[in-house]
């Protein structure tokens, strides 16, 4: 057999050889998901598995959270997504010899996750260790178009003489799985998380339904099958209890015939809705699963991709590899957010147990301009999930003595749930990401019942939140004084410039939107005298700005702080929170992750030039990377000040976070943040794309290393295509509506006939350089 890798190709990822120890990588790398439910790419025996996982967006247990000292206004329940009822298990018994890829041997084996077709194809062939060779090909899928339903199709052929097959169908829940964690409350919390309240079993159908310990969610999970076979000599018998369905088949079977099983499964889970609906709701799953049937599901699926990819694709030539990447990406940001559709986009979307399943300001400033440009719908639902959460953000604002609402920095169903106040309630930021979210939505689809159903009311209460929190000094400056930036190794701190200009934004963007619609803020209690206020806030904030460095201090002091070490730093000793005390790492100049460099993208409008380059340039020396969510942002304020050979290294280090295991952590899950910012690297670094007051500007330039790259959006109904060459620039309008647009500063209109103007030379810039050891790794194109 070749070498275990992955074969680069444009909209494959293919991997040929067989691997068991990079099984936990492969699993989140090939996981299935439509953003309710979430598969990991074990394989359909079960075992060999690395790290086995079947999640439903939402679906969690409850567990205390471990406080050495408590204090009042910490969260005290923690939540942790659940490994569900696993359905995608099919045990093949070769002659009673089980095929494990452990034993025998794997004489071909690949895996395929297809991006145009959605779905995860096996070709195995295996030798049982008496002799008997055997070929599996499957195919998986979980569907774009039938929220509730993953399906498998699954052949088995023998290719030497007549051989006896069973095929074991299993529904398997409180699957065990080694505790992936050393605090022993969570590790009690997934041990046989799941109660069984209901079992049962006739023809090839079955159904198992169970709640939680302490959260007291309900989950309904069924399956159905198609058996296809030559030969009329099948047996089959269906066994059930309450933690195991079980549909076996056997038969024997001749060489040039084959076995086929058709496999599907439906996932319905709710906190309100009885056992008995959520039965009738699989139920219904599966009846219009096999109404449409496996190569009906295939159509739906390839007909919902190429609707996806032709509004969003992203075409890079000169690297094939990066080609591959920033696909890769695409679908698994498309997988994250697609079908969510009341629940949050988890930070390692349905891939993975890690971060506890938990959603966090990444959705918001990461991978929601990126749904908001290629499926908009999927952006609106995030943002309905946090409006949805209102009510729980308003308690919490209370708890903590504030107005408005204080939105979770971490959590699944909206409470709070991070125990450590520094880098997680100080982190105000996040209301103001959220509102960003919200006005960039609004911009680009002009949804008015989105605003008047949720937008107003959220830009409002995130709104007083910082009139609240803020306040007026002896100078007549509103200062937002012991919050903690993007930037978590500087935590409780005066005047984040990150937090300041988005909260100015948040207020300028609720004032604007309660003066237009009067009547709908009366009935939120907004008169115009607390508009007035936000107005004066937002006019009154404090920039901070260093005289002598001419840059902007990421925070108060910031700029005076000693600076950490770097050269005496090895590089063992990254990421640093994991090796070094954090009252050591607030009290220097040292940056986790793109801060104040995040506020130039975000932003923009509000610096010069000249100060992005400087500000970039600074900022540069400190930033230390041990956050996958910084390359991105570096990336792209690196291109747009002209150091676009440096944005090239830092979108590959975006783009290749998962697929090269950088973090050495995919076992747990894919970075979804990352992988959003290998698009807003090429889209909104490359191409230059910014939307800041809902006016859609273009400042393209292209790296050496690339020959061309094209990319797709769409905006207020209107699909544009961009297509970026070494001197110029082409903008094409695919379907819609003429719209007014800009490259590098010249307005243009975009209607029927392409336009294609020069692209002007890059500013001639001193390369800045990163802390000793710290630099990207120079890129050279695959």
């Amino acid at each position: 057999m070749t070498t275990p890798g992955y074969e680069i190709s444009p909209w494959q990822l293919r991997w040929r050889g067989l691997d068991l120890e990079g099984l936990r990588r492969t699993e989140s790398t090939f996981a299935l998901a439509n953003g309710h439910i979430g598969l990991r790419g074990t394989f359909e025996e079960g075992e060999p598995r690395g790290l086995p996982g079947t999640y439903l967006n939402g679906f969690y247990e409850q567990r205390k959270l471990p406080y050495a000292e408590a204090g009042y206004g910490f969260p005290e329940d923690g939540q942790t997504v659940v490994n569900v009822t696993d359905g995608k298990i099919i045990r093949l018994l070769v002659e009673d010899e089980p095929l494990d890829m452990r034993y025998g041997r794997a004489l071909d084996h690949e895996r395929v996750l297809d991006l145009r077709s959605g779905t995860l194809r096996r070709r195995t062939e295996w030798e049982s260790p008496t002799g008997r060779r055997v070929r599996i090909t499957s195919e998986r899928l979980v569907s774009f178009t039938q929220r509730a339903i993953a399906a498998i199709h699954y052949t088995v052929e023998p290719l030497d003489d007549k051989i006896q097959l069973v095929v074991q169908s299993d529904l398997l829940a409180n699957e065990p799985v080694l505790s992936r964690t050393d605090d022993p409350r969570v590790a009690a919390a997934l041990d046989k998380p799941l109660i069984s309240d209901h079992a049962a079993a006739a023809d090839y159908r079955a159904v198992l339904a169970h709640h939680t310990r302490l959260s007291g969610l309900r989950l309904a999970a069924a399956m159905d099958h198609e058996i296809d076979l030559a030969e009329d000599n099948v047996r089959t018998e269906m066994s059930v209890e309450d933690d195991l369905a079980r549909l076996t088949i056997a038969a024997d079977v001749p060489k040039g015939s084959k076995l086929t099983l058709t496999k599907y499964i439906a996932y319905g889970w709710s906190s309100q809705r009885s056992s008995p609906a959520l039965r009738a709701q699989v139920d219904a799953a599966l009846v219009g699963a096999l109404q449409t049937g496996w190569q009906g599901l295939l159509s739906e699926q390839r007909a919902f991709l190429d609707e996806f990819w032709d509004t969003a694709d992203i075409e890079v030539e000169g690297d094939a590899e990066l080609q591959q990447a920033v696909r890769f990406a695409l679908f698994h940001v498309l997988q994250a957010g697609a079908r969510g559709e009341s629940r949050a986009i988890p930070a390692k979307g349905l891939t993975g147990p890690g971060y506890d399943g938990h959603a966090f300001w990444d959705t918001e400033s990461f991978v929601l301009p990126v749904l908001t440009y290629t499926i908009p719908d999927a952006a609106r639902d995030a943002l309905r999930w946090r409006h949805s959460t209102l009510d729980k953000a308003r308690a919490r604002a209370k708890t903590l003595c504030q107005d408005g609402a204080a939105f979770p920095w971490r959590s699944i169903n909206g409470d709070e749930c991070s125990g450590y106040w520094p880098a997680g309630t100080a982190a105000f930021h996040i209301n103001a990401d959220i509102a960003d979210a919200v006005v960039r939505y609004l911009n680009a689809t002009q949804d008015k019942p989105f605003q008047d159903e949720c937008a107003l009311e959220l830009l409002v209460e995130t709104a007083r939140l910082w009139l609240s929190l803020g306040h007026h000094d002896t100078h007549g400056k509103f200062r937002i004084d012991g919050v903690t930036g993007p930037d978590e190794y500087t935590a409780i701190v005066d005047n984040n410039v990150y937090t300041n200009l988005m909260a100015r934004r948040n207020l300028r963007a609720a004032a604007e939107m309660v003066e237009a619609n009067q009547a709908q803020a009366r009935q939120l209690g907004v008169d115009t005298e607390e508009a007035s206020r936000w107005r004066d806030a937002a006019d009154d904030m404090v920039v901070l700005y260093d005289d002598e460095l001419h840059v902007h201090p990421q925070s108060e002091c910031f700029t005076s702080h000693a600076r950490w070490d770097f050269k005496s730093t090895p590089a063992e000793a990254y990421p640093l929170l994991l090796n070094y005390p954090y009252f050591d790492l607030y009290r220097k100049q040292v940056v986790k992750q793109a801060d104040l460099v995040l506020a130039l993208h975000l932003c923009g409008d509000d610096f010069t030039p000249e100060e992005k380059a400087r500000n970039f340039a600074y900022y540069e020396g400190l930033t230390v990377r041990d956050s996958s969510l910084s390359a991105c942002t570096q990336a792209v304020i690196a291109a747009e000040v002209g150091h676009v050979e440096l944005a090239y290294d830092y979108f590959a280090e975006a783009a290749l976070t998962d697929l090269h295991d950088l973090h050495d952590n995919v076992q747990n899950g894919l970075h979804i943040a990352s992988l959003a910012g290998a698009w807003l690297a090429v889209v909104a670094g490359f191409g230059g794309m910014r939307d800041h007051g809902g006016k859609l500007t273009f400042a393209p330039r292209l790296p050496p290393e690339l020959t061309r790259i094209a990319f797709r959006m769409s905006f207020r109904g209107s699909k544009i295509g961009v297509e970026i060459r070494p001197e110029r620039a082409a903008y094409r309008l695919n379907a819609g509506e003429p719209l007014e647009l800009a490259h590098h500063g010249t307005p243009f209109t975009l209607g029927a006939e392409p336009v294609t103007l020069p692209i002007p030379a890059p500013p001639n810039l001193s390369t800045p350089q990163q802390p000793h050891g710290r630099a990207p790794a120079r890129r050279r194109p695959r």
